[in-house]
């Protein structure tokens, strides 16, 4: 039988019980989760793995967001950035956009709605710049 891989989602995240519980839902969706906690491991992972999608929080302990969404376009500009951040200013989601995301979800977002964007931007296809970002 063939049967079409899972689609692969990098997902970095400090706070565990969040971590856990966003893994938990996306996985019961039909994806396949990598967890990682820091800028540090999550730079690693996206350079080792390929992924359909990356999912980012904002604020990370060693860093922000933001600067792993710059690393990430040096080496892969096609694949698609959603934040996934408590931080709410219209600053913080134009600088996710500047730094190559499709898409900012504030938290806490329905899980619907996260589900929803991330399966739009995974089966879009490669990233090609948008005419207009998904909010």
């Amino acid at each position: 039988m063939n049967r079409k891989a899972r689609p692969s989602i990098l997902y970095v995240e400090d706070h565990e019980d969040t971590l856990e519980l966003v893994s938990i839902v996306l996985r019961k969706k039909r994806f396949d989760v990598t967890p990682a906690s820091t800028i540090q491991d999550g730079a690693r992972l996206a350079r080792t793995k390929r992924f359909d999608l990356y999912l980012l929080d904002l604020w990370l302990p060693d860093g922000e967001g933001l600067e792993l969404a710059r690393l990430i376009r040096d080496f892969d500009p096609e694949t698609p950035i959603v934040f996934f951040s408590a931080a709410a200013y219209e600053t913080d989601r134009l600088d996710a956009f500047r730094a190559g995301a499709q898409a900012y979800l504030i938290k806490p977002a329905a899980p619907s709605e996260l589900c929803d964007v991330i399966s739009t931007l995974i089966n879009c296809g490669p990233f090609q710049k948008p005419s207009r970002l998904v909010a």
